[in-house]
């Protein structure tokens, strides 16, 4: 090769090095941009569910609309879905809130509350196998900071399967949670109920009088009341 062609190649050599180097610190500001503007929407996102989680108790309609926004910047954002198919389950859409709690699921296989949330909608559709599947899905997370919600629900739905014996021991288990998340009259007055069934009136009279007594003057008091009628 002659001096001229080598310096020619020399030439060209440098020139696309000069221009890879160029493309590479291109590119990498599009990636540092792309990770920024990532990094901004899921803030703004996640400032959506926490205007939602401020409105909800005052203003549903107001809540829902920032649940909505949140979702739509970040859809892998779990606690806005599952706040949106709370606000549809109020709504009386069941469909959407299922929807919801499912898409919640899929981001966080172990999100315990989605699944205790989904089995109440299931029940509500009759869909007892279901909601028995779900309940137990979130009893498997020994993270489940409320445990006892699930269990009261899935008593209740086995008692509606005709599992009364499951159904007691399930509701059992839940009494004994502390701190109680559901109030204690009221697993009390289903597992008196659920004793009735199974015929076992000493067992329903003792969690009844238990119902009535922590319950003074309550819905549950008064409903345990009935059932202590009667039994006598």
């Amino acid at each position: 090769m002659s001096t001229v062609s080598l310096k020619k190649w020399n030439n060209r050599l440098s020139l696309c090095g000069v221009i890879s180097c160029r493309v590479f610190a291109y590119v990498g500001l599009i990636v540092a941009f792309v990770g920024c503007a990532s990094e901004e929407t899921l803030k703004r996102s996640q400032g959506y569910y926490q205007e939602g989680i401020a409105n909800l108790s005052t203003d549903r309609q107001r809540a829902f609309v920032s649940f909505q926004k949140s979702v739509q910047l970040d859809p892998d954002n779990k606690e806005a879905r599952y706040a949106l198919g709370h606000v549809y389950a109020m709504q009386g859409k069941l469909a959407k809130a299922e929807e919801e709690f499912r898409s919640a699921i899929r981001i966080d296989r172990d999100f315990s509350e989605a699944y205790t949330y989904l089995g109440q909608i299931l029940s509500m559709q009759n869909q007892w196998d279901e909601a028995v599947k779900s309940y137990h899905r979130a009893l498997a997370n020994p993270l489940y900071r409320t445990p006892d919600l699930a269990r009261f629900h899935l008593g209740r739905a086995l008692a509606q399967r005709g599992d009364f014996q499951a159904s007691v021991e399930v509701l059992e288990d839940a009494v004994v949670v502390s701190p109680p998340s559901v109030p204690p009259a009221m697993t009390q007055l289903e597992l008196g109920r659920v004793y009735l069934k199974l015929g076992n009136t000493a067992k329903a009279r003792e969690a009844l009088e238990k119902a009535v007594t922590l319950d003074q003057g309550g819905e549950h008091s008064a409903a345990a009341k009935e059932l202590l009628v009667r039994l006598k």
